[in-house]
């Protein structure tokens, strides 16, 4: 049990740096460096924005679960 709970957190932490990443940066900051302003050009749709929010706070409950999961598991 500790093996998978161990997995879904490994998984979930990287598919949410991933998803945090995705987003559209709110101004000239630190997304700018890694290209965020040249992808602000060619759009991101509130459709495509609101679909990826969705995703990422479902990832985020996935990996939360995962956190209160294992601390109960191995208290």
């Amino acid at each position: 049990m500790v093996l998978a709970l161990s997995i879904l957190l490994v998984l979930t932490s990287v598919l949410m740096i991933i998803l945090v990443l995705l987003h559209k940066g709110k101004g000239s900051g630190l997304s700018d460096l890694f290209g965020g302003g040249v992808s602000s050009n060619y759009g991101g749709s509130s459709v495509v924005e609101k679909n990826l929010d969705r995703i990422t706070i479902f990832i985020g409950g996935l990996w939360f679960a995962g956190v209160v999961g294992l601390g109960l598991y191995l208290k």
